[in-house]
C-alpha cells in the first residue's frame, strides 16, 4: 500500500548531511513495513534486526559503543555483509535496547556513512525516560501515522479520483458523480481507520464484521502495552483515560475534564498517565488559544485542551458504532458525528504537517481548528453535514482579519470572502488538498 511517507525516506537516504533516523509512530501503523519497503526500493542490502523478538542483540551495546566492534558482531550474528553506502541497518522494537539508542550518537561521529533507521512501537514512551542518554542532536526524526483518507482511496484502487482532484479548481462545483462515490469512500474511512492491516482485510473480504475483529485485537494489543511497558502506578490510570477519552469527545463541549475520567480525580493524579498516552501516539491533545496571535504555540494554554484519538476507525470501535449507523442512518448520529469528523479532520491535518490548536472566546465562540503557515494564522470551521453556517468563524475573522480560512464540511467546493478573509469550502473528502 502507496505510503506518502515513503518519499520523506527516500530524501533522507539521499541527503548527505543526513543522521540515523528515529520513526515514530502508534503500535501497527506500518513503520517496520515502510522501512523494509525503503530498503528493498532503494539499497542493495538491507540489515534487519528486532531487538524485541531477540534481545541477545542487545548485548551487543553492553560493553562499549565502539562502532565497528558493533558492526562486526551484527555481522557475525546475522551472516551478512554491512556496505556503507549500499545497506541499510533496521533497529526495530529499538526501545528495547536502550544502549543502542545511546550508541546512535556514535554512529552519527564515526560512521556517518552508514544508513541506519531505528522504529519502535514505544519509542516515544522509551524517549521520555531520564535514565536513556537520548543522543541529542545527533539523530534525524520523523513522526508516522495511521494511513490518511487519501492513502485508503489509493489502496481501494481508485487513485484515479485523486489524479482527477489534483488540479480541480475552487470555483469549480463538483458533479454529484463524483460527490456520491467521496461520500461513501469517507464513510467506509470513518469505520475502517487507516491501520493498514484493517484496510487490508477491507481490501481483501469488504467485511465490515472482520474489521471490527481486528479492530479488536489492536485495542487489546494497546491494553496490553500499558501492562507491559507503563510504570505500573499509572497502569490503572492510563486505562481508565483511555476508556474516558471517546466518552468525551462524544460530549457537547469535550474539553477534556480529569474530573470525568473517575469522579474525585484531579489533573496532578492523572497527568503522567495521560502524558504516557500522548508519548504513545495513542492519543493528540488539541490545545487551546484565546489570544490569536502568532506564533500560537507561545499564545496556547497546556492546561485547557482537547484529547483525540490517532485512528478513527479506533475511535468508531471504542464509541461501540456499527457500521449500519454510519454508512445508512450517519444523519441521526447527533453529537457522535461531531466527535467522529473533528477526530477525522484533526488526524488528517497532522498527517498534512501541520500543528493545530482551537480558538475560544469566552463563553461566545469557538472554532474548531487554527493552523499557522507561511507567517498567517489560519481558521478553519468543521461541520458534520452540508450546514455551513457559522457564527464563530465570522466572529474570529471579524475580530482578527485573517487573509485566508476554510470551511469543511460535505458542501460543495467553492470560495467567498467572510468579513475580508477569502474563505474556501473545502468538502471533507477533500482536506488532502488543503494548501495545493
Amino acid at each position: 500500500m502507496k505510503r506518502h511517507i515513503l518519499h520523506q525516506l527516500i530524501q533522507w537516504k539521499n541527503n548527505p548531511q543526513r543522521k540515523p533516523l528515529l520513526l515514530t509512530g502508534v503500535r501497527q501503523c506500518g513503520k517496520t513495513h515502510i522501512l523494509k519497503e525503503l530498503g528493498n526500493a532503494q539499497f542493495d542490502d538491507m540489515c534487519y534486526i528486532n531487538f524485541e523478538s531477540n534481545q541477545n542483540y542487545a548485548m551487543i551495546f553492553d560493553y562499549d559503543f565502539n562502532v565497528e566492534r558493533i558492526i562486526k558482531e551484527i555481522e557475525l550474528l546475522q551472516q551478512c555483509k554491512i556496505t556503507a553506502g549500499k545497506t541499510l541497518l533496521i533497529f526495530d522494537e529499538i526501545q528495547d535496547a536502550p544502549r543502542a539508542i545511546t550508541a546512535l550518537k556514535y554512529f552519527c561521529e564515526n560512521m556517518p556513512q552508514l544508513h541506519i533507521a531505528c522504529a519502535g512501537s514505544l519509542l516515544g514512551v522509551a524517549l521520555k525516560k531520564e535514565n536513556i542518554s537520548f543522543p541529542v542532536g545527533k539523530v534525524n526524526r520523523l513522526s508516522m501515522y495511521p494511513m490518511s483518507f487519501d492513502e485508503f482511496i489509493i489502496a481501494m484502487g481508485e487513485e484515479k479520483y485523486i489524479q482527477l482532484f489534483e488540479n480541480w479548481q475552487t470555483d469549480r462545483e463538483i458533479p454529484s458523480v463524483y460527490t456520491e462515490k467521496f461520500e461513501r469512500l469517507l464513510k467506509e474511512y470513518y469505520i475502517v481507520g487507516g491501520m493498514p492491516a484493517v484496510v487490508q482485510e477491507y481490501i481483501n473480504t469488504k467485511d465490515f464484521e472482520n474489521i471490527k475483529k481486528i479492530q479488536n485485537d489492536i485495542l487489546q494489543d494497546y491494553a496490553d502495552d500499558f501492562s507491559k511497558h507503563a510504570p505500573v502506578s499509572e497502569i490503572e490510570k492510563i486505562r481508565m483515560i483511555w476508556h474516558s477519552v471517546p466518552k468525551q469527545l462524544a460530549k457537547e463541549n469535550n474539553k477534556f475534564v480529569f474530573s470525568h475520567v473517575k469522579q474525585g480525580k484531579r489533573a496532578n493524579e492523572l497527568e503522567a498517565a495521560l502524558q504516557w498516552l500522548k508519548n504513545a501516539g495513542l492519543i493528540h491533545l488539541l490545545e487551546l488559544v484565546s489570544n490569536a496571535e502568532m506564533p500560537l504555540s507561545s499564545n496556547a494554554n497546556a492546561t485547557y485542551f482537547k484529547v483525540y484519538m490517532s485512528d478513527i476507525g479506533l475511535l468508531c470501535r471504542s464509541l461501540g458504532l456499527e457500521y449500519q449507523q454510519i454508512i445508512y442512518h450517519y444523519d441521526t448520529l447527533s453529537t457522535f458525528k461531531g466527535a467522529i469528523v473533528e477526530n477525522y479532520v484533526l488526524n488528517e491535518l497532522l498527517q498534512l504537517n501541520k500543528n493545530p490548536y482551537f480558538w475560544r472566546s469566552g463563553n461566545s465562540a469557538e472554532l474548531d481548528f487554527l493552523i499557522e503557515e507561511q507567517g498567517n494564522i489560519i481558521p478553519i470551521e468543521v461541520k458534520s453535514t452540508t450546514n455551513t453556517q457559522a457564527k464563530s468563524y465570522r466572529q474570529f475573522c471579524k475580530k482578527y482579519q485573517p487573509k485566508l480560512g476554510y470551511k469543511l464540511s460535505l458542501k460543495n467546493i467553492g470560495k467567498n470572502t467572510c468579513e475580508q478573509t477569502q474563505t474556501i469550502s473545502l468538502p471533507l473528502y477533500l482536506l488532502w488538498k488543503m494548501g495545493k
